[in-house]
């Protein structure tokens, strides 16, 4: 059997970190198996779908370098891959269940749904359907709908069975049909609920094994039987542990973007940061080696997949961040430094900038950031800075301008000739340097600060830190 894997989103909000873990781990046991990998757009709810959001999910999963061999703009023998152009075959299947009498009208109103489960949370009972609608006889039903009274389909659930399957990641599982309750598989609207339309999809386009959270466990006995009932083959299916946020330990959401995938790349993180960082994201690996996608494929094993929730670390993802930079050619990071960027910094300094700010970033604000402490006519001192400076003193920076003039950017000279002038060492002649020549207690090494300052734009803040005030 061929392996052949889904990620299978909905356009209803942008896609956060935890959905692109699922992506990349489904596409991580395609590519290490040689199979395939579908993109499926699973926009039933058309209500909150939207195509501004099918574009983020494909701009998305190609910037992280996950790929697919069918769907959206791709194509492939099982298209269309958009729910919503597939109603005439879940249509279909609708009747085939019919005729087997495993599915009836449910003229319910969600209004009264809602009142009867939540009665039975209150009682302490599971919320399941009470069957109010499944013995109506056919002559009820034709005077409901000629009405014109709305109605969903609900799947005729059998009272005494046991559904077993074996979860990849979670074992043995097997769940009492009693415990269920008859469930929709069409809404009042017309369209597919999730849990047809993703079962049969899966189905009929060959998918053999579907990685998804552990909040889906309980979807999968009700998707067994559907296709169960329609002679459809069952994929295997592995329920992973969920991504939840750091602070809170609430589930990421699409809701509230903070982290999606959009944002992590307006913040400049790399996609390689990312997919190094999820791969690893309840996924253990024997190494911290940076890696293609490819790469981490080769080593991808459901068997080290966790089955407790992961936190979202996003000093682990800076970390991943840091690596990812440290592969960029100097051209490359360049470019990722951006346009505002490339405006203040002079030609002939690109290649020493580059060097130079390297080790000090992890995102294109930072580059920004030095670049107008560095090529910014006038460097403006805050209260912290400016006590630094009255504490060197005016003596110190009357030093620092003669061993400037007398070694113009021969750093070691100068420092040498500084210390003897002076008498300071150490901190407490190097924080001063650095406070006076870039505003900051930290950063790149001030030999190659002072090549990019040049010894009039470094005479210029040696003198200005004579009258600090």
């Amino acid at each position: 059997m061929n392996t052949k894997t889904r990620f299978a989103p909905s356009p209803t909000g942008l896609i956060h970190l935890g959905n692109a873990r699922t992506a990349l781990f489904n596409a991580l046991l395609a590519i290490r198996d040689h199979g395939e990998f579908v993109l499926r757009i699973e926009d039933t709810d058309r209500k909150r779908s939207k195509n501004k959001f099918l574009y983020n999910i494909i701009t998305d999963l190609r910037w992280l370098g996950i790929n697919w061999h069918e769907g959206p703009e791709v194509g492939g023998k099982h298209a269309p891959y958009i729910q919503s152009k597939r109603k005439r075959i879940y249509q279909s299947y609708y009747h085939e269940l019919e005729k087997q009498g495993k599915i009836y009208p449910c003229f319910c109103s969600e209004k009264s749904l809602r009142l009867v489960r939540k009665g039975q949370v209150l009682s302490g009972q599971p919320p399941r359907y009470t069957g109010t609608c499944t013995n109506l006889t056919e002559k009820q039903v034709k005077a409901k709908i000629d009405k014109e009274n709305k109605y969903a389909l609900r799947f005729r659930v059998p009272k005494t069975q046991i559904i077993r399957f074996n979860d990849l990641i979670r074992r043995e599982q097997k769940f009492a049909s009693r415990d269920i309750g008859d469930f929709i598989i069409s809404r009042r609207d017309g369209s597919p609920a999730f849990l047809f339309s993703n079962a049969v999809d899966d189905a009929l386009m060959g998918i053999t094994y579907v990685l998804r959270g552990d909040d889906h466990l309980s979807n999968t006995p009700r998707q067994i039987m559907i296709m169960e009932a329609l002679h459809l083959p069952c994929p295997i299916y592995g329920h992973i542990s969920m991504v939840v946020d750091g602070i809170n330990n609430s589930p990421l959401s699409k809701r509230y973007g903070s982290n999606s995938v959009n944002k992590m790349r307006e913040l400049g993180y790399l996609a390689g940061a990312v997919t190094n960082y999820l791969a690893r994201l309840g996924h253990h690996f024997d190494n911290n080696r940076y890696q293609s996608v490819e790469e981490l494929a080769t080593a991808f094993d459901i068997d080290r997949l966790g089955h407790s929730p992961t936190s979202f670390d996003i000093d682990q993802l800076d970390f991943w961040q840091k690596k990812a930079l440290s592969t960029l050619s100097d051209n490359k990071l360049w470019q990722w430094m951006g346009e505002q960027v490339h405006q203040l910094v002079p030609p002939h300094k690109q290649q020493l900038f580059v060097k130079t700010i390297r080790p000090n970033i992890l995102f294109p604000n930072e580059a920004l950031v030095w670049a107008k402490i560095l090529f910014a006519v006038h460097l403006n001192l805050n209260d912290n800075a400016k006590a630094t400076a009255r504490c060197a003193g005016a003596r110190f920076y009357q030093h620092t301008l003669t061993a400037l003039d007398n070694h113009n950017d021969d750093y070691q000279a100068l420092i040498a000739e500084l210390r003897q002038l002076s008498g300071a060492k150490g901190k407490s002649m190097f924080i001063p340097l650095r406070v006076a020549l870039t505003g900051q207690y930290s950063g790149p090494e001030l030999d190659k600060i002072l090549i990019l300052l040049g010894q009039n734009c470094a005479r210029s803040r040696f003198k200005s830190c004579l009258q600090a005030d």
